[in-house]
């Protein structure tokens, strides 16, 4: 095994893996005749780029670091959304979220306009076998044809992780001689924040080994430091999770033909991360290896990737022909130095509830980021959900005290946050956590002005709704009455509930001339 398990979990696969290893030879044989690759999409929820492989000294993620030692590993990749449904369509379908409708999250009943070609139906045509582990979390599911879904829960509780590697066996081992394509969705580092769990993480981490909270933080105390060692010992539980898959994999005899693509949906849940527009929110880890397509060992820094993506990777892995009217860019091309990457970066954000609805639209250049807050003049919602821990899974927050102890500087970045102006300007290469507005200053106008120009470029040119003040004003009201009816989120107990915006924001982006 290429990780320590706990008692448990060597029990658990022991028998399974060494059943496997006997076929490993046959299995081996029927590979090399195979031509299309099989394809192991790994999407972990809530991290950024913490990690061993990206400079991260006090998680221990051995797994994940062999993956950037014999893969490609890009240093500036992000998600187009920082909440996990929106993230996700993107990923499947290779559109922004605004393009295919999956704007909120799937739990409070946003969904797509309609079912989008995407990278398990395209496959299937393809001729793979097709499946699934773990939360899909995009609706309607059924626009997504797995032949195969186990593990269907979110299972924030973190419990059975060794299941996700026994099902994966049994996935692949159905699939014969097909070629598969297997998602796997683990359910770390998402809150609860769960230090160790039926023996998992073998190495955990204490609040004793953190001198710092995550640095796009601000503050830092002893409350946020342990949150922090909580939040790196689930990242420790990830790495044994994938590490368990990875063998499995391996025992099966196919992992030489196969293609896998590692990525978090987006960053952290701490303060100016997950529902913000900003680098800790957008900024993702992305790493893919293919023995037998791309060179590993290689560093990408200096081209920017996304997850829109993913569904053209994967369409450049199995077939000739390419999808054109997909957004998105090859990342094999990339990492074989046949494409570039992006040369902007786009996201969208509505922080993914009606209680919360607050929309921003973003884009950054190789040093520079823009965000455009669409409500500017209004108080961001969410700001209160982190300082004031509305919800008692969600502690990681810079309590509201936290914060009148901090610098003064930091103090204006909350402040900023929960008053947002119409625009924020950063740059990147100087103030990596954001925490100097540019908006104002006079010699950077010429940047403001070039990045606005690029972001309503890219709003035109990929018919996003808000961009139409007929829809603006019609999400709006439509938010506004929906919170009126059913305070609180409880519009998710009545089944007779339907956003309508699917319909109207749908006929703007599908019908246009």
């Amino acid at each position: 095994m290429s990780i320590l398990f706990s008692n448990r979990f060597e029990l658990t696969l022991s028998g399974l893996l060494a059943m496997l290893m006997m076929a490993s030879c046959e299995s081996e044989l029927k590979n090399s005749e195979q031509t299309k690759p099989n394809i192991i999409l790994i999407v972990s929820e809530d991290h950024g780029q913490d990690l061993g492989a990206y400079g991260n000294s006090i998680v221990t993620t051995p797994t994940i670091d062999s993956l950037a030692e014999n893969g490609v590993k890009f240093l500036n990749a992000y998600t187009t959304y920082s909440v996990c449904s929106p993230s996700r369509g993107s990923i499947l379908t290779g559109l922004y979220p605004h393009q295919n409708g999956q704007i909120g999250l799937a739990t409070h009943d946003f969904e797509m306009y309609k079912a989008f070609e995407n990278i398990p139906s395209f496959l299937k045509e393809q001729g793979y076998s097709t499946g699934c582990l773990g939360k899909l979390h995009v609706n309607p599911e059924s626009a997504f044809p797995f032949d195969f879904h186990e593990i269907e829960s979110s299972n924030f509780g973190k419990e059975k992780m060794g299941d996700y590697a026994i099902k994966a066996s049994e996935f692949i081992r159905a699939a014969g001689e097909k070629p598969f394509f297997l998602m796997v969705n683990f359910p770390d580092a998402h809150f609860p924040l769960l230090r160790k769990v039926e023996g998992l993480p073998t190495i955990e981490v204490s609040g004793d080994n953190v001198s710092s909270t995550l640095p796009f933080v601000g503050a830092n105390t002893e409350r946020l430091r342990e949150q922090t060692a909580d939040y790196y010992s689930q990242i420790n539980r990830l790495d044994e999770s994938i590490g368990m898959l990875l063998d499995s994999l391996k025992a099966t005899g196919k992992a030489k033909n196969t293609l896998i693509i590692y990525l978090s949906d987006h960053g952290a849940q701490f303060s100016r991360g997950k529902t913000t527009n900003y680098e800790a929110g957008l900024k993702i880890p992305l790493i893919i290896t293919w023995p037998e397509g791309v060179t590993g060992g290689q560093v990408i820094n200096d081209q920017m990737a996304s997850v829109i993506d993913i569904f053209p990777t994967i369409v450049d892995a199995v077939s000739s022909k390419g999808k054109s009217a997909l957004p998105g860019k090859s990342l094999i091309k990339v990492g074989n130095g046949e494409a570039t990457g992006h040369a902007y970066i786009y996201a969208g954000g509505l922080i993914g509830t009606a209680k919360y609805f607050y929309p921003k639209r973003s884009v950054r250049s190789n040093k520079y980021k823009l965000i455009h807050n669409l409500y500017s003049g209004e108080p961001d919602p969410y700001l209160s959900v982190y300082t004031d821990h509305i919800y008692p899974t969600v502690l990681s927050g810079t309590s509201r005290e936290e914060i009148a102890t901090s610098t003064d500087e930091i103090k204006v970045v909350y402040d900023r946050w929960e008053n947002p102006p119409a625009f924020e300007l950063y740059n990147l290469e100087n103030d990596p956590w954001e925490f100097k507005n540019l908006a104002q200053d006079p010699d950077y106008r010429e940047e403001m002005e070039r990045l606005k120009e690029a972001l309503n470029n890219w709003r035109v040119t990929t018919r996003d709704p808000f961009i139409d003040s007929v829809n603006f004003k019609r999400i709006r009201a439509e938010v506004d009455s929906i919170n009126k009816v059913y305070p609180d989120h409880s519009y998710q107990k009545d089944t007779a509930f339907h956003w309508g915006y699917p319909k109207y924001f749908g006929d703007y982006v599908l019908n246009a001339e």
